[in-house]
């Protein structure tokens, strides 16, 4: 029989453990018999020392194992999801998920909130009056079967891979949330539960990323790859630029108010082109690149369906936005190019204005945000307003503002320009 001690000590000396000794480990855990303390010297074991493929396949399996798995094979239709490590002004899926149901599939999207400068979906979402993110399973169906709709964006359920939610929590008060294999087995078990027919996975490399190099983002993005291909799951990975923020806007109610421009035809050129893309990827994972998303969001169907979504979970799409009780604006200091706009930076800046949270459970200001009035290549005059800072905390504009304010430079040249998507990655 394992035993805890045994598999920490195994795995702080470079050992590979085995499928039996991982699994019991994870069910000890989810059944309180392991101790947190031990969970987390494990954890700080592989952070040092790695998984393997095979041991890193074998937890996760066992993570997925730990609670129930979902299944909508019954709804007619083909079901297709997307996933992003997590950037600044990422507000891809609010457009994303009506946009693809237009095109005739299915997306259960079970997403999560937001913690330190990268803003969670269902924040955003929630920043929309009446609307919940908190579904029975029954009701997630109803939804996606209703041909009106398609689309679902909702919070996990406790049930799905629990393991990994109590193991999360130790990892981010513990210093060792920046694994790979841990990281991978984290966001593929949920997906995996989750029970979609395919999945698009959008790794985000750059400053405001959680992987800061090319390198690292591409053995995440092949880590979980290979992790749905083990599992059945059609799996692919487009890695995408996070240098810069994604559109404008940096914080809940101010994203939802960009994504619907999108949905509208207009909208940010960088969020347009990368909904796009990802859409026609999760489109092709499911044999349907028949159809052009594109054509949808001229149309109007997106938005038809973005409407639909919204009201099918309780929300009031035409129910004005919260806005800012106070809003400072950062002006440029002099005449030139803007040649930087850090997005970690602006992450910052918009959750020490309240977007964001510290802790998990914390609340969010719906309407506290970054509003960008320039990106990098922009010329700009001395007193131009780069950005509007939102909040209704006036006490937090001096400390986002210095944040704000070191990750804008202004040269007497452009940068250079490079593309939105860097690389797609397969099995």
């Amino acid at each position: 029989m394992p035993d805890a001690l045994s598999i920490i000590t195994r795995k702080r000396d470079g050992k590979e453990l085995s499928g039996a000794e991982i699994d019991w480990i994870i069910e000890a855990f989810t059944r309180g018999v392991v101790a947190d303390e031990q969970m987390a010297a494990l954890a700080m074991a592989v952070y040092f020392r790695g998984m393997t493929r095979a041991e890193t396949a074998r937890w996760t399996t066992a993570m997925i194992d730990s609670g129930r798995r979902l299944d909508f094979t019954g709804l007619g239709l083909p079901t297709v999801d997307k996933h992003s490590t997590g950037g600044v002004g990422d507000k891809i899926t609010l457009p994303l998920a009506p946009l693809v149901a237009a095109c005739g599939v299915a997306v259960p999207q079970l997403s999560g909130r937001g913690l330190g400068h990268t803003g969670g979906t269902l924040d955003k979402l929630e920043a929309m009056p009446g609307w919940r993110a908190e579904l029975s399973t029954t009701e997630i169906a109803e939804i996606l079967a209703d041909p009106e709709v398609g689309a679902v964006v909702c919070a996990a359920g406790a049930d799905l891979a629990p393991a990994d939610r109590r193991l999360y929590a130790l990892r981010d008060v513990t210093g060792t949330v920046e694994s790979i294999p841990l990281i991978a087995s984290s966001i593929m078990s949920k997906k995996i539960a989750e029970g979609t027919g395919a999945l698009v996975l959008d790794v985000k490399v750059g400053s405001g990323a959680f992987m800061k190099n090319l390198g690292d983002a591409r053995e995440l993005a092949r880590t979980m790859v290979e992790l749905g291909e083990d599992e059945g799951l059609h799996t692919t990975a487009l890695l995408t630029r996070m240098d810069v923020p994604l559109g404008r806007t940096a914080g809940n109610a101010l994203e939802v108010r960009e994504a619907v421009e999108v949905l509208a035809g207009a909208g940010p050129p960088d969020v347009v082109e990368l909904t796009l893309a990802l859409a026609r990827e999760m489109l092709a994972a499911v044999g349907r690149d028949d159809v052009d998303p594109a054509d949808r969001l001229r149309d109007g169907t997106a938005m038809d369906r973005w409407r639909a979504m919204i009201a099918a979970q309780g929300g009031d799409p035409d129910a004005p936005l919260p806005t800012a009780r106070y809003t400072e604006e950062l002006r440029a200091p002099g005449d030139g190019v803007l040649a930087e706009l850090d997005a970690m930076a602006v992450g910052v800046a918009a959750w020490r204005l309240g977007a964001g949270r510290e802790r998990q459970g914390e609340p969010v200001q719906a309407a506290a945000g970054i509003e960008l009035h320039a990106k990098p290549g922009d010329r700009v005059r001395a007193g131009d307003t780069i950005a509007t800072l939102h909040t209704d905390t006036p006490a937090k504009f001096p400390a986002a503002m210095a944040t704000l304010g070191e990750g804008v430079h202004i040269s007497d040249s452009a940068p250079a320009t490079r593309p939105l998507v860097v690389e797609r990655i397969t099995a």
